[in-house]
């Protein structure tokens, strides 16, 4: 679990607070689970505990059933933002990194069954591996970047941040109406199509743009 800072290619000096997290903001993603595709972002919390380093082995639950990747675009939060407009969100901005969402699939599908939340099978100890993040000294193009997953070398999700129903800087201002963000928090930004079953032993790698972070793992 991160207790201090976060590593970044350029150092971030930021405690890990939130994570706030948007379900089914690619619609082909909500498809592929037989999903409603929502209005607005569908947004749910893990807590700190949850996080891991993702270059760490990955350590799956035991006898709780199927356990799904998702691999999603992460950002770190670098200021307090509250009932922000999406002009304010960029600057607030502090990092970008990649995460992904562990998610207990058969336990989420009985929760959901039962009009139950999804916090046990979101936001269990270890559910949300993340890489470091890289310092944004720069502003990128917010809707046009692109993040690849690896499963045992076959590529199985390509997030483009264009394909977004939600796009990056509404999201976080959108999050920002109901929850305060503070600096160390992480907002993870929905998963693209393409997830499936994590199973002991697999190769798990991903990569951010061409060069800007590329990062890989074992599921144990």
């Amino acid at each position: 679990m991160y207790k201090h800072a976060f590593t970044c290619k350029s150092p971030v000096e930021l405690p890990l607070g939130k994570i706030v997290c948007v379900g089914r903001n690619y619609a082909a993603h909500a498809e592929e689970l037989d999903n409603p595709v929502p209005e607005e972002p569908l947004l749910f919390i893990k807590p700190a505990t949850a996080a891991v380093p993702m270059a760490e082995p990955v350590h799956l639950p035991r006898g709780r059933g199927s356990c799904h990747f998702e691999g999603e675009l992460a950002l770190l939060i670098g200021e307090k933002l509250t009932d922000a407009n999406a002009s304010e969100v960029a600057p607030a901005i502090a990092g970008l990194g990649l995460a992904l969402d562990l998610t207990l699939r058969d336990l989420q599908a009985d929760l959901k069954k039962q009009g139950h939340p999804w916090e046990k099978a979101k936001g269990f100890d270890g559910s949300c591996p993340l890489s470091s993040f890289v310092k944004l000294d720069w502003l990128p193009d917010w809707d046009s970047l692109t993040y690849t997953l690896w499963l045992n070398d076959e590529i199985r999700q390509r997030g483009k941040t264009s394909h977004m129903l939600t796009p990056v800087l509404d999201l976080v201002a959108y999050i920002s109406s109901y929850f305060t963000l503070l600096p160390g928090d992480v907002v993870l930004t929905g998963t693209p199509a393409g997830v499936g079953e994590l199973k002991a032993g697999d190769k798990i790698a991903m990569g951010l743009e061409d060069d800007w972070l590329f990062i890989e793992s074992r599921a144990v």
